[in-house]
């Protein structure tokens, strides 16, 4: 699972057939520090209750696909959970 923060939502002018009520988010992807790590992606919301500001775990690639309802839908990325903390291994607690 990958570690990102939410930045924003995405409205989609036309959705694939099986994505229509799925909220997609922009999320900046985090690396083991909590910091910024590579290009923002877009992300299929499986929880459909994350929002800006909110860390969350997601996953890529095949798993993503397997997260929606219906299986298989074309995503790349897939929001899995809402983190509430995170606290890293110096002591320094990260919350959104």
């Amino acid at each position: 699972m990958l570690l990102g923060k939410v930045m924003g939502r995405v409205v989609l002018c036309e959705a694939y057939k099986g994505l229509e009520t799925v909220p997609m988010l922009w999320i900046q992807p985090l690396d083991k520090k909590g910091q910024p790590k590579g290009k923002p992606v877009v992300a299929a919301d499986s929880t459909r209750m994350a929002g800006p500001g909110e860390f969350v775990y997601y996953e890529g690639g095949r798993e993503a696909a397997m997260t929606l309802d219906p299986w298989f839908v074309p995503v790349d990325h897939a929001v899995v959970g809402i983190v509430d903390n995170l606290h890293l291994a110096d002591d320094k607690e990260l919350a959104p």
